[in-house]
């Protein structure tokens, strides 16, 4: 097991800051100084998704839509299939395949990269009659690689919290797919003692208070408290930053409830557990010591239970390591495919 002792300042740790958003919005876009400040003030929203457009953009994540019948899945890739495995990234509850963006930005532009929206999120198709089960996201995540023919060669696999536990099902259900994993702080895991967020989520469930949920925010200072939940970097976001956050999520909170209770209902709620055992791909577990929202301890669980497994805990990281930590969860999956495929990762960071 391997320990990130390194503790990069406050400004390093944000690699999607504000004042970043600022620069991008103001600067590389050239918009006049009185439109930038009109459009901050009174459509924080519109800004966020030029960021998002502005960093694709200069990354070279492309915008694709591929159907199965009639769901449409919509995706971010860069690069070509090769022969160094492509990587298929799944992200977290609420978010989308933006999100992945922080880390693409330090990953070399030599590998194949997918970004998928996962069931109901961002442009991929939102139905009524889905199965938001794990299993049912399992199922259409597999629909989606087998659209692209992603495993015409095996991939590896990559997951964050609700995209790790569907990544992990994803591997034990269907093994010649994936040649490697990687679990980012996976949610499915069964623990002895809850810790003071599962605790907090188990009195809202017993109350019925499902609009109380603290991951899906509906005013800026739920905002707030939630991305304090979720990082350990504490730092303060601008009030119309937080707005434009809330704003960009409220038309999608009664999806996302819905889900959230799907998601951590008896049928689901400890699916990655039940097949932990069932993986058998090398597999690499990174997870933040100062996770909040699942506890850190899930670590040592799921490598006791995977044979071929390797943990990374990070220093002074929460629960979005992805957003905390771009550069060296980056460095650290560039490695991991290398140690386990052999690969020249000479060129692993730019």
């Amino acid at each position: 097991m391997s320990r990130d002792r390194y503790k990069p300042d406050l400004k390093s740790r944000m690699d999607l800051d504000v004042v970043n958003m600022f620069v991008i919005a103001g600067g590389t876009l050239a918009l006049p100084i009185l439109a930038f400040v009109a459009s901050f003030l009174l459509w924080p929203s519109a800004l966020i998704r030029i960021y998002y457009w502005y960093w694709r953009r200069t990354l070279g994540m492309q915008v694709r839509y591929v159907r199965h019948g009639d769901y449409q899945f919509c995706y971010s890739f860069r690069g070509r299939p090769g022969h160094k495995p492509s990587i298929l990234m799944l992200h977290g509850f609420s978010a989308h395949k933006d999100m992945w963006l922080s880390m693409v930005k330090f990953l070399p532009k030599n590998l194949h990269l997918v970004c998928v929206d996962m069931p109901g999120h961002e442009g991929t198709t939102r139905s009524s009659l889905d199965d938001l089960s794990i299993d049912g996201q399992v199922k259409r995540i597999h629909q989606f690689v087998e659209c692209l023919k992603l495993n015409k060669k095996p991939f590896h696999l990559v997951g964050t919290s609700m995209g790790g536990h569907v990544a992990g099902v994803y591997a034990a259900y269907y093994p010649s797919d994936v040649c490697s994993l990687s679990l980012v702080c996976p949610a499915g895991l069964q623990y002895s003692t809850d810790n003071k967020f599962v605790q907090r989520l188990k009195e809202l469930q017993e109350s019925a208070a499902v609009e109380k949920i603290p991951l899906i925010p509906t005013t800026p200072e739920e905002m707030s408290e939630m991305l304090q939940l979720c990082s350990y970097v504490r730092f303060k976001v601008p009030q119309q930053i937080l707005q434009g956050l809330v704003d960009v999520r409220i038309p999608h909170n009664t999806f996302y409830r819905k889900l959230f209770l799907e998601i951590v209902s008896e049928k689901s709620r400890y699916s990655l557990h039940q097949n932990m055992d069932k993986i058998k791909v090398p597999t690499q577990i990174i997870w933040g010591k100062q996770d909040q929202v699942l506890d850190v301890s899930g670590a040592d669980m799921l490598a006791k239970s995977i044979t071929n497994s390797q943990v990374e805990l990070l220093e002074n990281c929460g629960h979005s390591v992805v957003m905390e930590r771009p550069r060296k969860t980056a460095k650290l999956l560039v490695d991991f495919l290398a140690s386990v495929h052999n690969t020249d990762n000479s060129k692993k960071l730019d």
